[in-house]
């Protein structure tokens, strides 16, 4: 790797304000305002909008598309292709 060109690698505190979820990880982005951990270090802190914890996906409360009765509706109104 070319020195000098790539950015600082290092720990940043990465805070989901919605679910008020916060953990520890590596990253290169940074921010000016910081948090005192658990470990009793001070780390840059990231507040973002969505994570694992929030998101309907991981929590399982994402709502599910009746994606049948859509293709049910369209061959009534349109009939089945090649039925012709």
């Amino acid at each position: 790797m070319k020195p000098g060109i790539h950015p600082a690698y290092g720990p940043v505190v990465f805070r989901d304000r919605a679910a008020n979820y916060a953990f520890l990880t590596r990253s290169t982005m940074t921010s000016d305002k910081t948090i005192d951990w658990e470990d009793g270090n001070t780390y840059p802190v990231v507040d973002v909008e969505i994570s694992n914890v929030s998101h309907p996906f991981y929590t399982g409360t994402a709502r599910v598309l009746d994606t049948a009765g859509r293709v049910e509706r369209f061959e009534r109104r349109y009939g089945r292709r090649g039925a012709n």
